[in-house]
């Protein structure tokens, strides 16, 4: 049964107790080394076993864990210092404890990368830490890393690492042998071309894309059943987080409408649940399939339009009706892809162009490379919202932005904040939790 938790002013004062949950943030040496692989594995297998599964993710991030929420079945929330904030964090983890047999904590990057890191996490919220280290090609100096990881900060605690890409049986016992003392060897896991997990330029490929998924995931659950790492259930004590006051309803009688389809999808659900929490009524359209759209607001988040760039062109009732939305003075909020939509047209990688909406004239053109990463806030008259950056086009256009974002890190200007009539668009994910009153004015006219 959840603490009951009463409101109070003073933001400092904790109600409720501390709650034990069993608990692992799972990191890597860096990038691209598996780590949404193993943290799906072992999900899988711990609901295989009958257990209660929470698993959130390290930074900002939309595609892993549509993938982490379809192997164990909960939904799966974003955890970072900076864009959800520290007490934010607190609450989601003490929650979590509150109903979960398990919580399990993907990194991002490496362990120690980015301000904050992973390992800032963990030493904040006591989570034992396993590395995974990809051992191709590595004999003894296997050792010498988990040694570097283990030593680098005292704070941070390794319950040990687990090998990944493993030739054979030989291979894991010369891992093995060369690790020091004090740090096991949790997992040797094989390659696994079946059950990889399939990628695109933004990372991996939508879990509702994969037809095979559960099958995948099953295979994986299996290479960890009968390692150390299925066993390991170190207990976390989770502190009760700074009491809050209740979000002031701003938005009470709106109905907004978000986009939610194939090619709309990258969506925080803290951010749905902070526009109910604000009072608004919250329904979905397709773009793609839908002929109109009627609501005081309409939200577009990004996704791929690029990949479904001949059907969202071909809707032309749905580009209309948005068009009659902005000239009735209604609010419109688009990120990143959902902007994309409303511009002219957009062309694709293999040069062909789709004409849209037409609500902010210009275009845009999708890049081999990646064309804007990175942590920014965006200062409005109401306020400060943090969020991110991730994509792989660009865009000119006639609108003169009214701001810019702010790096997290660095002084160049970020990425562009346009306000159009009652049109808002910026490529910039917000998390609108960093700052309730400055999101509910997204939607306003």
């Amino acid at each position: 049964m959840r603490t009951r938790i009463e409101a109070t002013s003073d933001p400092t004062i904790r109600r409720g107790s501390a709650r034990r949950c069993a608990a692992l943030l799972l990191a890597a040496t860096a990038s691209g080394q598996g780590k949404t692989t193993l943290t799906a594995a072992l999900a899988r297998h711990h609901v295989r076993q009958g257990r209660r599964v929470r698993v959130f993710k390290i930074g900002p991030d939309f595609l892993d864990p549509m993938v982490l929420e379809h192997a164990s079945g909960a939904e799966v929330l974003p955890l970072d210092l900076w864009m959800v904030g520290a007490d934010e964090c607190a609450r989601l983890l003490h929650d979590a404890a509150g109903d979960a047999d398990v919580i399990l904590v993907e990194g991002a990057m490496g362990l120690f990368d980015g301000e904050p890191s992973a390992a800032d996490l963990a030493e904040r919220f006591g989570l034992p830490v396993v590395a995974l280290i990809d051992a191709r090609g590595m004999g003894q100096t296997f050792g010498a890393v988990a040694l570097g990881l283990a030593a680098r900060r005292p704070g941070v605690k390794l319950a040990g690492v687990v090998a990944n890409r493993v030739g054979g049986d030989r291979h894991r016992q010369m891992l093995a042998a060369g690790l020091p003392d004090g740090i096991g060897l949790l997992a040797a896991l094989p390659r696994l071309q079946d059950a990889a997990l399939p990628s695109r330029h933004l990372g991996l490929v939508q879990a509702g894309e994969i037809a095979d998924l559960d099958e995948r995931l099953n295979a994986m659950a299996e290479q960890v059943a009968d390692a150390p790492l299925a066993t390991m259930l170190p207990e976390v004590d989770f502190a009760p987080p700074p009491v809050q006051a209740p979000a002031p309803e701003r938005l009470a009688g709106q109905r907004i409408a978000v986009a939610r389809d194939a090619a709309f999808s990258f969506l925080y659900a803290e951010n749905l649940r902070l526009l109910r929490a604000l009072g608004a009524e919250i329904s979905f359209f397709s773009p793609l399939a839908d002929a109109d759209v009627d609501a005081d607001a309409v939200y577009l988040p990004g996704g791929y339009p690029e990949l479904h760039l001949e059907a969202l062109a071909a809707n032309a009732s749905m580009h209309a009706a948005l068009r009659r939305h902005a000239a009735a003075g209604r609010s419109l909020y688009a990120e990143c892809g959902g902007m994309l939509y409303l511009l002219d047209g957009l062309t694709d990688k293999a040069g062909w162009r789709g004409g849209l909406v037409g609500l902010l004239r210009g275009e845009g053109r999708m890049q081999p490379r990646l064309a804007g990463l990175g942590m920014q806030a965006l200062r409005l008259p109401a306020g400060e919202l943090r969020g991110h950056s991730f994509h792989h086009s660009t865009m000119t256009t006639e609108v003169e932005p009214v701001g810019n974002g702010i790096r997290q890190h660095g002084q160049l200007p970020g990425e562009p904040f346009y306000a159009l009539g009652s049109v808002r668009a910026s490529y910039l994910h917000l998390y609108f939790a960093s700052n309730p009153c400055a999101a509910a004015r997204l939607f306003l006219p």
